[in-house]
C-alpha cells in the first residue's frame, strides 16, 4: 500500500506572525479613507447647483457683451444715416422672415424651400 505523507515545504510558520497583524491594519486604513472620500464626495455634491445654465446661451449672452462693449469703446453708438438710408423695407422683412422661420409659400413648405422636409 502507498501511502502520501504531507511535507510542509513553507518553513516555519511560527516565526513571522506579522502577516496577519499587518493586513488588518492595512484593510482598516483602506476603510477609514473610503469613508473619509465618502463623506467629502457627498459634501461637495450637496454644494452643486440643481441645474447648470445653458452653455450655448451663456456663450450668446458673453458674445453679445463683447460686441455691446467693442461698440462702445469705437463710439459708434448708431450707424450712419447714409447706412440706413440705402436699406429697402423688402429686404428687411425678408430677412427678418427668414431668421424666425416664417414660411412664404402658401402650401405650407419649409422655410428654406426645401418640400420633403415637415
Amino acid at each position: 500500500m502507498d501511502t502520501f505523507v504531507a511535507v510542509n515545504n513553507f518553513g516555519d510558520t511560527r516565526s513571522g506572525g506579522l502577516a496577519g497583524p499587518m493586513g488588518l491594519f492595512v484593510i482598516v486604513l483602506m476603510s477609514i479613507a473610503t469613508v473619509l472620500l465618502i463623506r467629502n464626495m457627498n459634501k461637495r455634491l450637496r454644494r452643486l447647483p440643481d441645474s447648470f445654465p445653458d452653455v450655448r446661451q451663456t456663450q450668446r449672452e458673453a458674445e453679445i457683451a463683447r460686441l455691446n462693449a467693442d461698440l462702445e469703446r469705437s463710439g459708434a453708438g448708431e450707424a450712419p444715416s447714409d447706412v440706413e438710408a440705402g436699406r429697402s423695407s423688402a429686404a428687411g422683412a425678408a430677412t427678418d422672415n427668414e431668421v424666425t422661420g416664417v414660411t412664404t409659400q402658401s402650401d405650407g413648405g419649409s422655410a428654406d424651400g426645401d418640400d420633403r422636409r415637415v
